[in-house]
């Protein structure tokens, strides 16, 4: 079901995705009044959610809907400062993943929206949705993953800390970590529990220019860690993750003693750029041993390669559990090929890199 206040935006939509004999409209609405009767009705498998809408906005609707009637959700959102920070909250509230809308309605780029859409469409299909509950109901009762004060000083979550970390012994090490579908949610589960002196991170994330900078953003306001939208030639130092930048492919280089990150806009790898193959291949080839490479939800098979060569490096690797991801297609790809030395679930993902820093 598609989900648009612009009757023309319904009706290119609805008449492009209906070309793919995979995919079948079941039926359009204006507004989240006319789609909640009409999903009752209809029974769709996957919605496509614009977030501007009138009488109710998207992210209001969405979170009713995965209160109550939980479905997996694309949501179509402007390229704009506000359009990205909405876009952020609907992941937060339960959508799988979303694109941008082309920036003009008409324009020469609404083929390659209509493209990606249908391809997020089929991934949301197979994708885990579940009931939205209360925060404070998901935390973690592992008494050895605490929640981590943030920089602002409001605990994440809101609750207390349950132990202290052990001091990181090993502030030599880098911390690689590639997700997709699914990954934004994943990774502030990951990066809001990892203390001020972790050890550097750089992160790869599928996700498009101006989305990147506000999910970096957005993940600084929560951790203890600083968190920041990389640049060619930023130093990887303890303390701060770097999140790649759309559209550019991220790898390290040694410079020194130091660690910096490279960008480049060679061609995309996986259909993906920023690609976590990129990441992972310098890490394996630069940072050896003293990398911990992390592969977690999302679709396909990017960074399924690259964590075997990091694991064939010397370097420590992890992989998300099918039961606890979004969509278990990277992790899946990764385990296949035994690029993981450990199969965990996204809560234990914190203390399994803890562990493997301070061993």
């Amino acid at each position: 079901m598609i989900v648009d206040d612009s009757a023309v935006v319904r009706k290119i939509l609805s008449s492009a995705l209906s070309k793919h004999q995979d995919i079948e409209i079941v039926g359009t609405a204006p507004d989240p009044f006319i789609a909640r009767n009409k999903i009752i009705q209809l029974k769709p498998d996957v919605l496509t959610l614009d977030v501007e809408m009138p009488r109710m906005d998207g992210i209001t609707f969405l979170r009713k809907l995965m209160t109550h009637y939980p479905i997996p959700t694309v949501m179509v959102s402007s390229l704009t400062q506000e359009g990205c920070d909405a876009t952020l909250k609907a992941l937060e509230v339960g959508a799988v993943d979303f694109v941008a809308k082309p920036t003009s309605r008409l324009g020469s780029d609404v083929g390659d929206v209509i493209d990606e859409l249908y391809i997020k469409i089929k991934q949301a299909s197979r994708a885990k949705v579940r009931v939205q509950r209360n925060p404070a109901e998901n935390i973690n009762n592992n008494n050895s993953i605490r929640t981590v004060q943030p920089k602002n000083g409001t605990p994440d979550n809101g609750q207390e800390a349950r132990q202290n970390y052990t001091v990181f012994k090993g502030t030599h090490k880098i911390i690689l970590i590639g997700a997709s579908t699914g990954g934004t949610e994943a990774l502030k589960e990951v990066l809001t529990r990892m203390p001020p002196d972790s050890p550097a991170i750089a992160v790869v994330q599928h996700m498009p220019e101006m989305f990147t900078k506000a999910f970096a953003k957005r993940l600084d306001s929560l951790c203890a860690i600083s968190v920041k939208e990389g640049q060619h030639g930023d130093s990887l130092i303890p303390g701060q993750a770097i999140i790649a930048p759309g559209n550019y492919h991220m790898g390290i280089k040694k410079s020194g003693a130091m660690y910096k990150v490279e960008m480049n806009q060679d061609a995309p790898i996986h259909h993906q750029r920023p690609a976590v193959d990129v990441l992972f291949d310098s890490a394996a080839k630069y940072v050896g041993p003293n990398a911990i490479g992390v592969i977690m939800t999302g679709m396909g098979g990017d960074g399924a390669t690259g964590l075997l060569k990091m694991k064939e490096s010397g370097a420590r690797t992890l992989a998300q559990d099918e039961d606890s991801c979004v969509v278990f297609g990277m992790p899946k790809e990764a385990i296949k090929l035994g690029a993981a030395e450990k199969i965990v679930s996204l809560q234990n993902i914190p203390n399994s890199i803890i562990s493997f820093v301070n061993n």
